[in-house]
């Protein structure tokens, strides 16, 4: 697999005071992070979509991406068009985060029935099919089990083309089977590297000659950079408690060079609390 360049993105609940949010937005783009992402969730202080609008306006390179917006919380014609008019409006800078949810308390709130695993991933199955036919085509038509959309136009057109990049993160097979084959960005969670190298098998498999174009992504958001060499500890992905790791400057580098190495990982995506502290590892590797 050839080595993709190291990006660095953020990772943030948002912030009530757009004081703040627009100062830290800056703040990444002018340390030189790639991205900065926000999850959908219920609990988080402002909602995702607007939240990213108004940090797009307030730079003029960084990239804005969600982590990740849950199909049954939208209708996914409608937040393909939501998408397309961010990309649009931010003049080609979104990532597009998309998943099945994962957080029962979010969907009782919502009214929404947590269905089990299976029913959530068909149901995202569908919704990721109206998403990327609305991007890439001037009429969408849809009948599945869960939607069904009728000669509905797909007006606005994003800037990326065919469509912002897709990125999805799952440590099952069915989800990381879909997105080998139809996303761009993937997270492959898992906690032991034998699981990871098996799941890292089941992308090349399904992805065939797609596999060489692909962003692998990984989360660190446990590193605190220390001046005091310590042991190295686990892989650190998403759903794995992020207990903090400190670790010197030259052992974080080895670190990512070797996930990049091994792995293929080459997109890391650090927590808000981070951006200071990581800015000697941000220098050293950033689009190396």
């Amino acid at each position: 697999m050839a080595k993709n360049p190291f990006r660095f993105g953020l990772v943030t609940y948002g912030n009530p005071s757009r004081s703040a949010w627009i100062a830290l937005a800056q703040r990444a783009e002018e340390l030189g992070y790639a991205s900065l992402h926000v999850p959908d969730v219920l609990g988080t202080p402002t909602a995702t979509l607007t939240t990213l609008a108004v940090a797009a306006t307030a730079t003029t390179t960084l990239r804005v991406g969600s982590f990740v917006l849950v199909n049954d919380y939208r209708h996914p014609a409608l937040l393909a068009r939501e998408i397309a008019t961010l990309d649009q409006l931010s003049e080609g800078r979104v990532e597009l985060g998309l998943g099945a949810g994962g957080w029962p308390l979010d969907f009782q709130q919502l009214g929404i029935p947590f269905d089990n695993a299976g029913i959530r991933a068909s149901r995202f199955e569908e919704g990721f099919s109206i998403i990327k036919q609305f991007f890439t085509s001037d009429v969408v038509n849809f009948s599945g089990k869960y939607y069904t959309v009728k000669d509905l136009h797909s007006r606005p057109r994003p800037v990326q083309q065919p469509h912002p990049p897709i990125y999805i993160g799952s440590g099952g097979r069915r989800m990381l089977t879909l997105a080998a084959r139809e996303a761009d960005i993937i997270t492959p969670i898992a906690q032991e590297p034998e699981a990871l190298e098996e799941k890292i098998g089941w992308k090349q498999e399904a992805a065939g000659e797609r596999f060489e174009h692909l962003t692998f992504s990984q989360i660190i958001g446990g590193i605190e950079l220390t001046d005091s060499p310590v042991a190295a500890g686990p892989l650190i992905q998403e759903g794995v408690p992020e207990e903090a790791r400190p670790m010197t400057i030259e052992q974080a580098v080895e670190y990512l060079e070797e996930q990049r190495e091994k792995y293929g990982f080459s997109y890391f995506y650090l927590r808000e609390r981070q951006i200071e502290n990581f800015i000697p590892v941000l220098t050293r590797l950033n689009g190396k």
